[in-house]
């Protein structure tokens, strides 16, 4: 499950703290897998070989964990992580309206970053906001009772954000 290549470049140092807490936990590898993705941004393969190592739980258990969960993430995402919800109450208040905004004005689809890294964008079963539908929640922050309008002018926003803090 490793590799030699130049990718595995994670700085495992940064899990040191996680691991010296947790590894020897019983049942405690989602919590791993949850800290390790909020450090690193995603989980690459090295971090979970290096998971595995030290915690002595087999490479094919932790990469089987980390697969089978929706919340965890192989690939880096952009910045700004836009969550759209899909679930019902959402879908009838026009969720799919909002996704079709969303790749008219950023050119992305479900799983797909901006060549910028600025934002990416994933569908999610349901944010728990349903009196909020049509919502989208991107990166902690949650917006609700969206109009294609009002998802235009949230990116623009947030792409204004960025802008300005980069020239800072």
């Amino acid at each position: 499950m490793s590799c030699s290549c130049s990718c595995n470049k994670s700085d495992l140092s940064l899990l040191n703290e996680t691991l010296e807490h947790y590894a020897k936990i019983p049942g405690s590898l989602i919590t791993i897998l949850q800290k390790a993705q909020g450090i690193y941004g995603y989980l690459p393969a090295d971090v979970l070989n290096h998971i595995a190592k030290e915690t002595g739980i087999a490479a094919a258990k932790v990469f089987g964990v980390a697969t089978f969960y929706t919340q965890f993430r192989f690939k880096p995402v952009g910045k700004y992580l836009i969550m759209l919800c899909q679930g019902t109450a959402c879908h009838v208040n026009g969720s799919l309206m909002l996704e079709k905004t969303i790749f008219d004005t950023l050119g992305i689809k479900d799983g797909e970053t901006t060549e910028d890294n600025l934002f990416t964008l994933k569908n999610v079963a349901c944010l728990g906001c349903c009196s909020l539908s049509p919502v989208m929640m991107i990166n902690d922050e949650t917006y609700g009772n969206l109009t294609p309008e009002k998802v235009r002018k949230i990116l623009a926003e947030l792409r204004e954000a960025a802008e300005k803090e980069a020239d800072e």
